[in-house]
């Protein structure tokens, strides 16, 4: 992921991805969708490439003289992931603890079928406590 976010951060390469988002383009038809929407020159619109395939955001690949670009599924799916973690904190703890609150909550469940008119939770802490002063 070395340098995803820096890549990422520039307005230019940005278009150039939603651009790539559509499909594979020529260099050609990356420029001219940039230029149609900014100035900008051919051997910079090849910088914006160059960062975005070094941040493995895109591919190249050649056809005769013409350079094919792509978005690069590996690239982007590991900025991806890397985004899931920041917000999902627990990560593989997410599911486990899922469980045990659906566990807890069927046990207060069949306690209170078992034990139908006895107060549950909070209620029943609070009636032991006041017993036991």
């Amino acid at each position: 992921m070395h340098g995803v976010f820096e890549a990422l951060g520039d307005p230019v390469r940005r278009v150039i991805l939603e651009l790539l988002a559509a499909g594979e383009q020529p260099t050609g038809s990356l420029v001219s969708a940039l230029q149609s929407r900014m100035p900008i020159s051919q051997p910079a619109v090849s910088q914006h490439l160059k960062v975005l395939r070094e941040a493995d955001l895109v591919s190249v690949r050649a056809m005769g003289t013409r350079r094919i670009y792509a978005l690069d599924r590996a690239g982007l799916d590991a900025a991806l992931a890397w985004l899931a973690r920041l917000a999902d904190p627990l990560g593989p703890f997410t599911q486990p603890l899922d469980a045990l609150a659906t566990e807890l909550a069927r046990g207060r469940r069949t306690r209170r079928a078992a034990h139908p008119g006895q107060p549950a939770g909070r209620q029943a802490w609070r009636l032991a406590e006041e017993r036991i002063r």
